[in-house]
């Protein structure tokens, strides 16, 4: 006999056992678009749901912290889990030359944003270290950290760093940060007070990273083409900015290296940091925000050292430095492993879900490359000559999936494409959403 809920008339039966927290996240989301949820409505307890409709009580508990990580649920203890809000569009343009995150609706799927799977963030064991860390706070703990950050984390990332990525700098070469961003608005003043030229940058490559040093250089930065090795060396000796080794050892030149996907190698081990090669001429930076959450707002630098002193004193002007509890609870987790467990579980998490990806959109959108290694958290597939992507973009929030286009991320025209993001959502809603994506851009 088949088991259900009274609750939305929900039917577990016949979906597999694999697919039941997308499925009841959709369901959920689908009645908060709908309004059959409105704004104040009570969920029942997870406990409650879960033995209705005969799944796993972590399903239910998943299902639910998807749902609030995207803004439509809050929980409370004591006042269990209600609606928070309607579905928003996205809203008006951001004044240029700054970058918001995109608000879609909640029956959007949003394959756009670049994230790690957040409902798998490790709440449990966050809060166990933060606990711990308030625990045995002494004064010293309490008080202001050294602008560079606390020597706890700096210690452990140097021990990581050389063991995950190739990178050997001692504890009093790093500087903590806040993210990439936060390294990459240090290197630019940094550089720009000492008379740098311009600064070459990857094109197409990260749009956000380039509006920063845009922001900082006054808008010199200098667009390289990139083919499937990289940056194209003769392009780069066309420009007065040099971004390879051998040409920033001849120019006295820097490369900044953001090492934002190497934790997330799906075919082969990750090819060690570029920094490793020469950390005279590489300056080395990367965050948790692909690995843990953006809202951490924590990453590292590690510059060369002529430029250690003046990057050190450029973060204490900024803000004397990144609050001292997170860096001592993130130190925490790893030095007990914890980070390096969750890192294997996201790895294979995600990895099943860029599986799903790839079929998905050589079924749906045959014969388009697929471009890049398997890394990373997104899929770079080419559009035919002549298709506006921007248009196509359109046409598939419209359909409701919402994706970027590859000219966003260039300066130079090139050719069309699309940049999918698909660690935020398991197999069966990438299926979906990638079929309707599909059939908008052959419209």
């Amino acid at each position: 006999m088949a088991r259900g809920s009274d609750f939305l008339q929900l039917d577990a039966s016949a979906v597999p056992r694999g697919e039941r927290t997308e499925w009841l996240a959709a369901a959920l989301r689908a009645a908060v678009a709908a309004g059959v949820l409105p704004v104040g409505s009570r969920l029942p307890p997870t406990r409650a749901l879960s033995a209705e409709l005969g799944v796993a009580r972590g399903t239910v508990v998943e299902a639910y912290q998807r749902l609030t990580e995207e803004g439509l649920l809050t929980a409370a203890r004591g006042a269990g889990t209600a609606v928070a809000a309607r579905p928003v569009r996205a809203p008006a343009a951001a004044p240029s030359g700054t970058w918001e995150p995109p608000v879609f609706a909640a029956d959007v799927v949003d394959l756009a944003t670049g994230v790690p799977d957040l409902a798998a963030f490790p709440r449990a064991a966050w809060l166990r270290a933060e606990r711990e860390v308030l625990s045995t706070a002494t004064a010293r703990s309490l008080g202001y950290a050294p602008p560079q950050g606390t020597p706890e984390l700096r210690a452990e990332l140097s021990a990581w760093l050389a063991r995950s990525r190739g990178v050997r700098a001692a504890p009093g070469q790093i500087v903590v940060t806040a993210g990439v961003t936060g390294a990459l608005s240090i290197l630019a003043q940094v550089l720009r007070a000492r008379g740098m030229g311009d600064i070459a940058c990857e094109d197409p490559g990260a749009d956000g990273n380039r509006a920063i040093l845009d922001h900082w250089t006054g808008g010199s930065t200098v667009p390289v083409p990139v083919d499937g090795d990289g940056v194209d060396p003769a392009a780069l000796a066309a420009t007065d900015a040099r971004a390879l080794l051998a040409w920033a050892r001849a120019r006295e030149g820097l490369v900044i290296e953001d090492d934002y996907d190497a934790e997330y190698r799906y075919d082969r081990s990750p090819v060690g940091a570029l920094h490793g090669l020469d950390p005279h001429l590489v300056a080395h930076t990367s965050s948790l925000s692909k690995t843990l959450a953006p809202a951490l707002r924590a990453g590292w630098l590690v510059p060369p050292p002529h430029l250690l002193e003046d990057v050190v004193r450029a973060r204490w002007a900024a803000d004397l430095g990144s609050p001292s509890l997170p860096q001592l609870a993130l130190a925490l987790l790893l030095r007990d492993g914890t980070l390096a467990r969750h890192l294997r579980t996201m790895r294979a998490r995600h990895r099943v879900r860029r599986d799903a990806a790839v079929a998905a959109v050589r079924e749906h959108l045959p014969g388009r490359p697929i471009l890049g290694v398997a890394a990373g958290l997104h899929l770079l597939v080419l559009l035919p000559e002549g298709v506006d992507d921007r248009e196509a973009v359109a046409r598939a929030e419209h359909a409701g999936v919402a994706v970027q286009p590859l000219s966003r991320h260039r300066t130079a025209p090139g050719p069309p494409g699309l940049v999918i993001a698909y660690a935020g959502h398991g197999p069966a809603r990438l299926r979906g959403a990638i079929a309707r994506l599909g059939a908008a851009v052959r419209r």
